[in-house]
């Protein structure tokens, strides 16, 4: 059974950083795909970032200089390291993993329970 915890979410004011972590149970994660998706209220959830496989990564436009993923195998955890936090940064943030390439959330099998960013102005 694959299992994901997020961790790290919180209240930040705006110009401000936090860094997220997803923790998952399984050693095969070194070879998917780990993506992080948000989604805010009375919206869908949307692409934020992702690591392939081989650590290469890709970004939203949205947040491209502003946040950074990355993954340590050895703890089998990948982490997005949010800086110059806005407002409309504000929402749930979820980690996902899936044999992917992709920044459609429909690719991705497995998901976390999510965590709360919320960035004051």
């Amino acid at each position: 059974q694959v299992h994901m915890v997020e961790s790290g979410g919180g209240l930040v004011q705006a110009g401000g950083s936090l860094r997220l972590s997803c923790a998952a149970s399984r050693r095969t994660f070194s070879s998917y795909t780990m993506g992080w998706f948000r989604q805010a209220p009375g919206k869908e959830r949307e692409f934020v970032a992702a690591i392939r496989w081989n650590d290469s990564s890709y970004y939203a436009d949205s947040v491209k200089g502003r946040f950074t993923i990355s993954r340590d195998r050895g703890k089998n955890t990948v982490y997005l390291q949010m800086n110059s936090l806005k407002p409309e940064d504000t929402a749930v943030y979820y980690c996902a993993a899936g044999r992917t390439t992709g920044t459609d959330r429909r690719e991705y099998n497995y998901w976390g329970q999510g965590t709360q960013v919320t960035v004051s102005s």
